[in-house]
Parts: C-alpha cells; sequence; structure tokens
C-alpha cells in the first residue's frame, strides 16, 4: 500500500478535481487559480520515475492542491466557510489564509529534494533554502496577484485578488505561507527522509 499511495492519491485528485471543475463561481478565475495546480500536478506525475518523493512529502503536497481545486471553484472569498468563521469569531472567510499555509508545507518537499539529490549536503541550509523558496514563492505569487487584479478589474479582479478589504491581505498570506514552511520543516526534522 505505501508504494501504491502516489498513484492512490494522483488518482482521487484527478476524480476530485473534475467534480470541481463543473461549473464554477467564475470561469476566468477558476482557470487562473487552476492553472497552477494542473502544471504542478503533471509535474509531479512528468518526473515520478526520475525522482520518487517520500510519502509523507506527497501527503503534504497534496493538502495544497485538493485546498487550492476547492478555492478555484468558489473563489476563495466564496467558499462556504462559516462553520469554521463563526466557530472562530472571525469576521472575513479565512479559507485563503489556510490555503496560503498549505503552500507552506510544500518546503517539506522542496528541503527533501535538495538532501536527496545532494544539491545541498547541510541540514541547515537545506532548511534555509527550503524556507527562503517559499517565502519567495510568496512574494512572487502577491505580486503576481495584483498583477492579475489590475489587468482583469472589476469583479474577476476583486475576486482572483480575494483581500476582502483587508489592505493588510498581502503581508498576512505572505506571513501564513512562512508559518506553514516552518511547520513542514519541523515535519522534515522529525521524519528526516534524507535518511
Amino acid at each position: 500500500m505505501a508504494n501504491r499511495l502516489p498513484t492512490l492519491l494522483a488518482l482521487v485528485f484527478i476524480l476530485f478535481w473534475a467534480f470541481w471543475a463543473v461549473d464554477p463561481y467564475d470561469r476566468a478565475v477558476w482557470w487562473a487559480e487552476n492553472l497552477p495546480v494542473i502544471g504542478i500536478f503533471l509535474l509531479l506525475v512528468l518526473t515520478y520515475r526520475v525522482f520518487r518523493f517520500s510519502n509523507t512529502a506527497y501527503l503534504l503536497m497534496a493538502v495544497w492542491m485538493f485546498w487550492h481545486t476547492v478555492g478555484g471553484h468558489y473563489t476563495f472569498e466564496r467558499v462556504p466557510f462559516d462553520g469554521v468563521t463563526d466557530l472562530f469569531g472571525w469576521e472575513r472567510n479565512h479559507f485563503d489564509r489556510i490555503g496560503h499555509y498549505t503552500i507552506g508545507l510544500w518546503s517539506y518537499p522542496v528541503a527533501e529534494l535538495m538532501r536527496r539529490r545532494g544539491w545541498i549536503t547541510r541540514t541547515v541550509p537545506v532548511l534555509l533554502f527550503a524556507l527562503f523558496s517559499i517565502m519567495a514563492l510568496a512574494a512572487a505569487y502577491e505580486i503576481i496577484e495584483w498583477w492579475f487584479a489590475a489587468l482583469q478589474g472589476g469583479e474577476e479582479g476583486a475576486s482572483f485578488l480575494g483581500s476582502q478589504g483587508d489592505v493588510w491581505d498581502a503581508q498576512k498570506d505572505m506571513l501564513l505561507d512562512t508559518l506553514g514552511a516552518l511547520t513542514g520543516l519541523a515535519i522534515f526534522l522529525i521524519k528526516r527522509p534524507d535518511r
């Protein structure tokens, strides 16, 4: 079963993605949100025989892919998340913030790839490289969000941006990416898939 986990995850994800691809709230936003998911999924499938990540890495990568797929269907600010919002007494829908946290978990596979391939051999530089990679990705994504929102304008731009009126949205999103990355690296230190 452990050897089949990546294949099982891929099959479940394909079915899940196909379900959420039907009748999204806004097809333009759906494409903008799903192109990264499709690209990364295909990259993982095409490189599977060249480099097989650990099952933990695949599970952590899948969390973001599943979460982002749902967010793309509704647009992140419109995902029905009221139960969680009410439970914590939040004033806004934080589905997108959790999504940012989940992308941070990709620090684990980044560290695993660097270490197992021997591209970086010492633990501290591996951890720093993985952390800074996620932080750089977070900053780049916020710039892309801004660019797309300005280009699209109107409701589509606002839906993709998803700031929900929070002037510090980009900074909070980057913080959650970073906290997710630190979580991923803590799991990496516990699991040590490079040994």
